[in-house]
């Protein structure tokens, strides 16, 4: 199970690509949206989470190539606790952060709107 002191730890430990995601993020930068990194989510540690609209975001570097599976239980898991999940590369994150922040706006969007419908 993932817990607070290893939250604490992974904020400490952020990649460059977390870190350049988490200045657009922080002080509710983006539409208002109040996101946490590193934040502990249905047994697992997310690299941001907001929790107004139920959305989490991961930002995949080159090891997750080969965890494709554990990745996809991950995401699964989040699901069924009622998280939408994004996912990133940090190469995208690093390149076209413009792009990154759009496709966020619209998971937010799209998890808003379905958790007002329930």
């Amino acid at each position: 199970m993932a817990s607070v002191s290893t939250a604490r730890k992974l904020r400490s430990r952020q990649t460059d690509a977390e870190q350049k995601l988490w200045l657009q993020l922080r002080g509710r930068r983006l539409d208002g949206l109040k996101f946490r990194r590193q934040a502990p989510v249905a047994g697992f540690i997310a690299d941001f989470m907001c929790e107004d609209v139920r959305l989490v975001i991961e930002v995949d570097g080159g090891q997750h190539a080969d965890r494709e599976v554990r990745d996809l239980e991950r995401t699964q898991t989040l699901e069924y606790a009622g998280f939408a999940v994004i996912r990133f590369w940090n190469n995208e994150v690093l390149t076209i952060m413009d792009g990154v922040l759009q496709r966020i706006l619209e998971a937010a969007a799209e998890a808003r709107s379905s958790t007002e419908s329930l």
